[in-house]
């Protein structure tokens, strides 16, 4: 075979003919122009690009140099105006110093705004440490301060959560990967986890707030696309125990009822979003609650509920002389720590949320309205020898005593037509006043979001008065009415309750004067005497000076009184010479027993709950039990004596 080499050498050109030989060589001329021309184009191009990338250049960085230039001259002469007229070196000209100032607050804005740009600039070019690749909501999952009661105990806390989520994008195989984690945790949603693992997005959620243990096991499946974000969970140590006045969060650690929403509503949650709370310790919310009593208060509720085959139970303790709430308690409760339905009976907190008909505990009320308006004393009497009657309606007394009744008598028997006949001999424009002053008639406003308004009556004529005289026809917060009772026991100060510590100082920097400091002293009197000798008797705590206030009320069903479904109530305050604090007592529907010989009344239930409270409470609170204390008279006897003493 001859090679293509040796047979181009033996090709003789001389034997191509003519037109051959000249079509060839115009087509090697051509194709050289072309080549030519399309080298040329491209080489222009490209000079002209350069051209005027270098005239860009050129001009963005003479415009950089001259903006330098320019804002050091502008320092310089700012800084030269505001120190001359600052140092008073230009004083002859108003203008000048005015231009100046007003230079100076521009300037100390602008930095303000530059440092925040600053922040938020680096949060945005800094990486995520966490790993979650923009896709999380961390920013908003972030820590929250911690809740304390007054000792110092941890009510609520964050800690160190992981999470479980998905790069869909990055997963190999969705099925495999849903498979293994179905192993490790059974109860995820299927479809839904399917349909994010095949989303192709770059982030999904697939669990919040998982084990140590279960990330374990995942992270041992070694799949790609799955990993995990370290987040702030809530955890609440006590479990239900605080779970009405300290609320819950949600997945993504906000405040969504209580005082965790209270928190939130103080710029927390601003702060989290804008990326200036995450991660940081931030200052414990002091609370005044007390986590002891607070236990206490729980436990004999449970007991009296369990006991009285009731249908709710609830107490509240506070101080008199600050309005501090110690303890506050509603059951059911629910656990803060494991998600529920906010609208089961559980979540409700019946001492804010709820209004009911306080019963004869709302006769304290019209005793201080009453012995304040200067017009009624203690040795006055109302004659209560048969019903009371307007039109159709008749009001009757429980426990009819058919006798002239002084003032004490009213409210030892706590008669309803003594105590009306007293409220009316006032005027209903002055009792409707006078609860309106005690903070009765108008929402109350506490660190709690949760608060509901009373129900007052549309029309207020003679018959509301005297009904509402006794604790019917106002339905009112259990709340507001300890806030009322307070004010009689203090010297006559309204102070509004507080979820948060306070001292008296504080305290009397929010009080408003609503009665007499004799009206108090008589209230006192009254309070003391019950205990010794009327419907209280069964809250009595020997060495702790008791005194308090029965009351049972027919709740309304159906749109009538209804007889045999009672709620109950007991106003306790000790020790009574000197008053320090208030414990209500409320029982919801409960039913009679052997031992209470049939009665369901609050002197059967409600008033030997307080009693147990009383006894259990009080050491906790530094008050000792003490000896040789004198009766209510005697009591009433060393006010008077202070106050002639006084004058």
């Amino acid at each position: 075979m001859v090679a293509p080499a040796e047979l181009l050498n033996r090709i003789d050109l001389s034997k191509v003919p003519a037109p051959v030989r000249g079509a060839g060589a115009f087509l090697g001329r051509l194709l050289r122009r072309v080549l030519g021309g399309i080298f040329l184009f491209f080489f222009n191009l490209q000079c002209r690009l350069s051209h005027r990338a270098a005239r860009i250049i050129f001009g963005v960085g003479m415009g950089l140099v001259r903006l330098a230039v320019g804002s050091v001259r502008f320092c310089f002469a700012f800084a030269r105006g505001t120190v001359r007229a600052l140092f008073g070196l230009d004083r002859v000209d108003a203008q000048t110093v005015t231009r100046a100032r007003l230079q100076l607050l521009v300037a100390a804005f602008s930095l303000v705004f530059v440092v925040i740009a600053g922040r938020l600039v680096f949060m945005a070019i800094t990486s995520d440490p966490q790993g979650t690749r923009g896709g999380g909501s961390e920013a908003v999952a972030s820590a929250r301060p911690d809740i304390i009661d007054r000792n110092g105990d941890i009510l609520a806390v964050d800690v160190k959560s992981p999470s479980l989520f998905a790069e869909p994008k990055r997963l190999i195989d969705p099925d495999e990967a849903l498979e293994g984690l179905l192993k490790v945790l059974p109860d995820l949603d299927v479809a839904e986890v399917r349909a994010r693992l095949n989303s192709g997005r770059g982030f999904a959620w697939l669990k919040r707030e998982i084990t140590p243990a279960q990330q374990r096991a995942i992270y041992r499946l070694g799949l790609p696309g799955i990993g995990f974000v370290r987040e702030n969970r809530r955890i609440y140590p006590d479990g239900p125990t605080f779970s009405h006045v300290i609320g819950a969060v949600n997945v993504d650690n906000q405040g969504i009822a209580g005082l965790e929403k209270y928190i939130d509503g103080r710029g927390l949650a601003e702060l989290h979003l804008a990326g200036f709370a995450t991660d940081r310790q931030q200052e414990p919310v002091k609370l005044s609650m007390d986590a002891r009593v607070q236990h206490a208060m729980r436990d004999e509720l449970m007991r009296a509920k369990e006991k009285f085959k009731a249908k709710a139970a609830m107490g509240v303790v506070t101080d008199v002389r600050t309005g501090e709430i110690l303890s506050m308690v509603s059951l059911p409760d629910f656990d803060p720590n494991i998600g529920g339905n906010p609208k089961d009976d559980a979540y409700l907190n019946r001492l804010t949320t709820g209004v009911f008909e306080m019963g004869s505990t709302f006769k304290a009320l019209s005793f201080a309205m009453a012995l304040d308006s200067g017009k009624i004393g203690l040795n006055n009497s109302f004659d209560a020898r048969g019903a009371l009657h307007f039109g159709r309606f008749a009001i009757h007394d429980y426990h009819a005593e058919n006798r002239v009744l002084s003032v004490p008598e009213i409210f030892l028997v706590s008669s309803n037509v003594g105590t009306a006949k007293m409220v009316l001999s006032l005027g209903v424009d002055a009792h409707k006043a006078f609860l309106r002053k005690m903070g009765q008639l108008d929402r109350l406003r506490t660190e709690l979001p949760e608060s509901s308004e009373p129900i007052v009556p549309k029309r207020w004529g003679e018959l509301n008065s005297a009904t509402i005289a006794f604790g019917h026809g106002l339905s009112v917060a259990p709340l507001q009415a300890v806030m009322a009772v307070n004010s009689m026991m203090n010297g006559g100060y309204l102070i509004p309750p507080t979820f948060l510590k306070r001292s008296q100082e504080e305290a009397q920097q929010v009080a408003v004067r609503v009665l007499k400091p004799e009206t108090s002293d008589k209230m006192r009197y009254l309070l003391r005497l019950n205990a010794e000798k009327g419907t209280a008797t069964k809250a009595e705590v020997p060495g702790y000076y008791v005194g308090g206030k029965t009351g049972t009320a027919e709740k309304v069903v159906g749109g009538r009184y209804a007889k045999n479904k009672l709620l109950t109530s007991f106003t306790a305050v000790f020790p009574m010479d000197k008053p320090q604090y208030l414990v209500l007592v409320m029982i919801d529907e409960p039913q009679p027993l052997p031992e209470t010989h049939g009665y369901a009344t609050s002197g059967w239930n409600a008033a030997p709950t307080a009693g147990k409270i009383v006894e259990r409470i009080a050491p906790m609170l530094g008050v000792m039990p003490r000896q040789n204390l004198p009766t209510a008279d005697q009591m009433l006897g060393m006010a008077r004596q202070k106050v002639a003493d006084r004058q």
